[in-house]
């Protein structure tokens, strides 16, 4: 009788261990399988982080700085529009290429991408920055004048990229965008790039326009 009783006891025993051993090793599949969830899900989480904080920085410190504007007065109109740009401190490099210009006068607004048939070089401008052979004839492109350039970074129609130090004048024809600018009429707009913060155009054209070239803003 002793015998027996104690057999069921090792009996009982030895099942209680086995159910407690399964239960251990389900619980550590079960903590393995969060653990590599946490591991991926933070991976996942760093990377995308990494990814937005470059593409902040470069949208924060990237941009276009518009330095003037001048106008060409031709018989009481501003007929062309030369606007200074520049990148702005710790910019990235900007492709002019992949930039746009929106402008209006509250009356119609225009959209200009870069003529890439039109580019001139600081060394072929010969006098005056408003040749009419600088600017364009239509009202859909702007062209470029490079006035600084030290890298030869914007030196070719397929080349348009602008970095620290220089300078260059899209051209605008608003002849062709507004049938020319008028005495008091308000101008505005943005130099809109690829990335970063785009330089801003805003300006009133002067009472009247008494010089050959008028500076607007």
């Amino acid at each position: 009788m002793g015998n027996k009783i104690q057999r069921i006891f090792k009996e009982n025993k030895g099942s209680i261990g086995i159910g407690a051993m399964i239960v251990f090793i389900a619980m550590v599949l079960v903590a393995g399988i969060a653990a590599s969830v946490l591991i991926q899900t933070s991976t996942t989480l760093e990377s995308q982080a990494l990814a937005t904080g470059r593409e902040t920085t470069v949208e924060v410190s990237t941009g276009l700085s518009v330095v003037g504007i001048s106008g060409a007065n031709t018989s009481g109109l501003i007929t062309d529009l030369a606007i200074i740009v520049r990148t702005r401190a710790g910019s990235e490099e900007i492709d002019l290429a992949q930039t746009v210009i929106e402008i209006s006068n509250s009356t119609v607004k225009n959209f200009l991408t870069y003529d890439d048939a039109t580019i001139t070089l600081a060394d072929d401008v010969d006098g005056t920055v408003f040749d009419p052979a600088y600017y364009p004839a239509d009202a859909t492109h702007f062209t470029i004048i490079v006035l600084e350039d030290a890298d030869g970074s914007c030196s070719a129609a397929d080349s348009a990229v602008i970095n620290s130090g220089d300078y260059v004048i899209l051209g605008v024809d608003t002849t062709s965008c507004f049938n020319g600018l008028n005495p008091r009429q308000d101008i505005w707009g943005l130099v809109i790039p690829e990335d970063g913060s785009p330089g801003v155009i805003h300006f009133r054209c002067p009472n009247s326009f008494t010089d050959d070239v008028m500076e607007l803003q």
